[in-house]
């Protein structure tokens, strides 16, 4: 049986990637995202991206919202780095209009552009602060 945890170290990480790279994640509320961390998976991916449905969004009468789930057996044992590179790809699949909706892999999420963007976030000096001003424990 899977089991779900808040995950306040990845809504934390997310949260310096957001701030770091807001020319990139400008679209981003990052009060809109929740992160969780999955026990119990036999999924080889390292994270996830769920999207809240437009017919949810309208039934609910809410704002869209997204949740980040990271599989715990494959995340936790990541670097810092990885778990970076990780969740900018995440990321990534949330459209510019931050409607609920996600963008599928392709022309806006793919390696190279995961790849981009972490390069960015560490000449900007982001594992540093990471690691210095935001607490973000249980790498």
């Amino acid at each position: 049986m899977i089991k779900y945890y808040e995950a306040p170290d990845v809504k934390c990480m997310i949260k310096g990637i957001v701030e770091l790279l807001r020319s990139d994640f400008e679209h981003i509320d990052i009060d809109r995202i929740w992160c969780y961390r999955s026990k119990g998976s036999k999924s080889t991916a390292y994270a996830r991206i769920h999207g809240l449905p437009r017919i949810w969004i309208k039934a609910l009468k809410i704002k869209p919202g997204y949740i980040i789930e990271v599989i715990s057996e494959n995340y936790d044992e990541l670097s810092i780095e990885d778990k970076i590179m990780v969740l900018i790809h995440e990321l990534l699949h949330i459209p510019k209009t931050f409607s609920g909706g996600l963008r599928p892999h392709g022309k806006y999420v793919n390696r190279r552009i995961v790849r981009k963007l972490f390069s960015k976030f560490v000449e900007v000096g982001g594992i540093e602060f990471l690691l210095n001003n935001l607490k973000c424990n249980q790498w």
